[in-house]
């Protein structure tokens, strides 16, 4: 089995993901957190299947979309750590800097 870790900022932005669509549907807040969790599983079996974003961050971080979420992770770190999980919406290069 595959495994990985929630930076503390990714931990952050999930309750943040949830809070924010929950105001609106608790059902769906489950869905897209739980859609971004199998997602968190599916890189962590296949690590490599991000994309690297050399025009949003100098670090080797990955990219995977979930909806209009951006799971961002570190791909090479074992056990996987993901370091944020940021809406597309934001200014997604200010906040990996």
């Amino acid at each position: 089995m595959s495994s990985f870790i929630l930076s503390p900022l990714a931990r952050r932005d999930l309750n943040d993901i949830w809070d924010y669509i929950a105001r609106d549907d608790l059902d769906a807040a489950d869905r897209v957190v739980n859609e971004i969790y199998d997602a968190i599983l599916l890189i962590s079996s296949i690590p490599r299947i991000g994309h690297l974003r050399e025009d949003l961050t100098d670090e080797p971080l990955r990219f995977w979309p979930v909806r209009r979420y951006l799971i961002v992770y570190r791909s090479e770190s074992e056990p996987l750590e993901i370091v944020r999980i940021l809406s597309a919406y934001q200014d997604v290069h200010r906040l990996l800097q």
